[in-house]
């Protein structure tokens, strides 16, 4: 489970953001919260801001941290070569509206526990970079009766690395690692058993850009695993429906062509819905179906795979072509103990204020992002956040109400849209 999540320098965010899921002592929805080893950590996260305000930009920092860990073993190489898409080196992007910042580096952080089994072990990994290389790499455990960090390796431009926790395989990664490559990466490759559970962690982990037009279009046909051959997995994407619409009642896999008894060449699927008048079903062109039912259908996925794992589920623009009630559901889904058994976590962006209850969220649950006039990202939690008075904000408070008439800032600074008055 991720318990927190560091960045800085990076797009809008010129200094540190902290993306906190550790739970504060506060005593609401105690439900909520799931404990791991020694850790108390929140199941669910909602980021509010106004357009161009940088919520967006934590989901970024998060995709790219995971995109350079998964892929960077790849980075580098002969510059003689002509690198392909596969190994091309991903620039960072720091913030750019000031002289110094432009110049230096970007710096990426989690802490997370592990909870794919009993031994619960803590990491704390993060990297700097720039626009050319690793500047710096970190990575220290601890374990769940401990209360101090191990080193398992640090490097820093420059100096010579510390391979304390993995000194047999030291020779190894040096002999292998480019500046643009991640240890952690290169060595999970190596099949350094500590190093492929920081990468795997990555990899479990489902982020979801519904902010990408693209991303949607793809996702959209993208099926649950079996779904073409498996008819209980149909029947479980029936129920996921229905939570939200009974109007169908199965699916339809028309095959387009068969090369041989185990591989098709193409399949056509509809959905089957109950006619009025007779026991009859009538099928419809899956595609056809409201922009809404696409999209849970390209939630399945990666909900179902959080939920198994008990992985991390970080999605932006959440709220996008979804009604309010069904955001919710999904939420509370992740906050039941019941159905959420692994402790996975829902993070998401959203405008969606109808969201933003004491009924739903706990004050550590909620997060806003706010640009102010120099450009700048600030990321804050409800909990943390202090009124005009000094006050900290109460349990019992309308939150929506209170963020939309301005109370805890990261809202629009709206003006007249008087271009289009007549002279």
């Amino acid at each position: 489970m991720l318990i927190q999540f560091n960045f800085n320098n990076y797009r809008s965010f010129k200094n540190e953001a902290v993306l906190d899921m550790s739970a504060t002592k506060i005593t609401e929805h105690p439900n909520h919260v799931a404990e791991v080893g020694k850790e108390k950590i929140l199941k669910v996260a909602a980021i509010y801001g106004a357009n161009a305000s940088g919520k967006s930009n934590v989901f970024s920092a998060f995709d790219y941290m995971t995109e350079y860990v998964v892929n960077s073993f790849k980075f580098g190489g002969d510059s003689d070569i002509k690198q392909n898409k596969d190994n091309e080196y991903i620039k960072v992007s720091p913030f750019l509206f000031d002289s110094t910042s432009k110049n230096e580096p970007s710096t990426f952080e989690v802490f997370f526990v592990d909870n794919s089994n009993d031994k619960h072990k803590t990491f704390q990994y993060g990297f700097s970079v720039n626009s050319q290389e690793v500047l710096e790499e970190w990575l220290y455990t601890k374990a769940k009766t401990s209360s101090n960090y191990k080193t398992i390796f640090y490097r820093k431009k420059g100096e010579e690395t510390d391979y304390s926790g993995i000194k047999k395989s030291s020779d190894n990664i040096e002999i292998a690692l480019e500046k643009e490559s991640l240890i952690v990466s290169l060595g999970a490759k190596l099949k350094i058993e500590i190093l492929k559970t920081v990468r795997e962690w990555f990899l479990k982990n489902e982020i979801v850009d519904f902010g990408n037009p693209g991303e949607n279009f793809l996702r959209s046909r993208l099926l649950p695993y079996n779904f073409d051959e498996d008819k209980d997995v149909q029947k479980k994407v029936v129920k996921f429906f229905s939570s939200f619409d009974e109007s169908i009642k199965d699916f339809l896999i028309e095959t387009d062509g068969e090369i041989d008894d185990k591989e098709k060449d193409g399949f056509t699927i509809k959905t089957l819905h109950a006619m009025n008048d007779s026991n009859e079903m009538e099928s419809l062109n899956f595609m056809d179906e409201s922009s809404g039912t696409l999209k849970m259908f390209s939630l399945y996925p990666p909900i179902q795979s959080a939920l198994e794992l008990g992985s991390l589920l970080f999605v932006d623009e959440f709220n996008s072509r979804l009604h309010p009630l069904l955001v919710r559901n999904i939420i509370q889904m992740f906050e039941n103990p019941k159905i959420n058994k692994n402790n996975a976590q829902l993070i998401f962006t959203t405008h969606d204020v109808w969201q933003l209850s004491n009924d739903l969220l706990r004050r550590d649950e909620i997060w806003f992002s706010e640009k102010d006039r120099n450009g700048i990202s600030w990321l804050y939690s409800l909990v943390e956040f202090q009124d005009k008075d000094g006050e900290k904000i109460r349990k019992d408070e309308s939150y929506g109400k209170n963020y939309i008439i301005g109370k805890y800032g990261a809202i629009p600074k709206l003006k007249p849209l008087d271009m289009f008055k007549g002279d």
